[in-house]
């Protein structure tokens, strides 16, 4: 049995926001890569960005400050500044 850590659920729940939001096919939340370039190995853009953020604001129940949107484009660095912001 694996005990999830608090950054690898948070890793895991950002990756199936992505894929759900995105529509994402042949990918889960255990196979995402979590430090693919989001923007030029994805796709996405900044509106997918913002509604992924907008989600996970919800979830967690933090604020995404629009200025770091920029910095967040992996997997990794999402969960990393949820984590960072929940004080975990």
């Amino acid at each position: 049995m694996t005990v999830m850590t608090p950054m690898a659920d948070i890793t895991l729940r950002v990756a199936s926001v992505l894929i759900d939001e995105l529509r994402l096919e042949d990918v889960t939340p255990e196979t995402f890569a979590p430090d693919m370039d989001l923007v030029d190995e994805v796709g996405i853009d900044s509106m997918d960005l913002a509604t992924v953020a907008l989600v996970l604001q919800d979830h967690y129940g933090i604020r995404f400050d629009e200025d770091d949107y920029p910095k967040l484009t992996t997997v990794r660095k999402i969960a990393a500044y949820i984590a960072e912001r929940l004080g975990a």
